[in-house]
């Protein structure tokens, strides 16, 4: 974070954001923040002034002159009685109003208790200064950064519980055919729960599948046609293959294996073999 007496800013040295593609707010408390200060503020982000835990402003795009209560009369009366420090604390917080990508994981129970794994990726946005304001007020800052992974550690039950919701009364084999009632039912739940915090729900994706890496070819083996007891002995078969078996085609088919072929007829053993004629 490049920041001087005289300018404040996000931009780095070598021109890269300090805010990037994964931090959602980003905060600085620093003591040569006095009125007169520039407050630059980018073309996607939006910057809030605090004293003391009060909101002096909300800035969007542009270039501000800071106006502080630190007067230069009173601003050195004040420094004096303080160590030649100011009294006064400004904290700026510039919040990213990018579209940022966030994603959850998670495991959830079929209605026969199987276990799937999901993930949900979703993006979101800071829309207003309204929303800029609601968000540094109910999602607190653990240090100096409110970054995705965050975000994403409050949707997680929200998510959780839509997905449940659904995946819970419904047999393992007829998940995928209730995605959209899934998304659906995560849309919902995710952009009431997201709103509190000033956070727009912009397009969510959701994928579901098995948690258990044999229960998921064995459902896709059904999936092109096969009966359960079909899908088992391809199943096997496939396995058997990987192994270098040379009787993968009979697990596959259900037939027995056997060695060599079956005896056409008798024949005379010769002198060859120690046999006498």
């Amino acid at each position: 974070m490049a920041i001087t007496r005289q300018v404040i800013t996000t931009v780095r040295n070598d021109g890269s954001d300090a805010l990037g593609t994964r931090t959602v707010a980003y905060k600085i408390a620093d003591e040569s923040i006095v009125s007169g200060s520039l407050l630059t503020v980018e073309s996607n982000h939006f910057c809030v002034l605090k004293s003391r835990g009060a909101v002096l402003d909300v800035y969007e795009t542009g270039q501000y002159a800071i106006e502080t209560p630190d007067k230069p009369l009173i601003g050195s009366i004040a420094k004096g009685f303080f160590g030649g420090s100011s009294p006064w604390v400004y904290e700026v917080i510039y919040i990213n109003r990018s579209k940022l990508l966030v994603r959850n994981s998670g495991i959830a129970t079929s209605a026969e208790m199987a276990e799937v794994s999901y993930v949900v990726d979703y993006y979101i946005h800071i829309d207003s200064k309204q929303e800029a304001l609601d968000l540094i007020s109910h999602m607190p800052f653990s240090g100096t950064v409110i970054d995705t992974n965050e975000v994403a550690d409050y949707a997680g039950p929200a998510i959780e519980q839509a997905i449940n919701q659904i995946v819970q009364v419904t047999k393992l084999e007829n998940i995928n055919e209730h995605i959209n009632d899934v998304r659906e039912a995560v849309k919902v739940h995710l952009a009431d729960f997201l709103k509190v915090y000033g956070i727009m729900l912009n397009d969510l994706k959701v994928l579901i599948m098995p948690r258990d890496e044999r229960m998921r070819e064995l459902i896709s083996l059904q999936a092109i046609g096969l009966t359960p007891i079909e899908s088992v002995r391809y199943y096997l078969a496939l396995k058997m293959a990987e192994k270098g078996l040379v009787s993968a085609p009979n697990a596959a088919v259900g037939m027995p294996f056997a060695i060599g072929g079956q005896p056409t007829g008798f024949y005379p053993l010769g002198p060859e073999v120690g046999v006498p004629t």
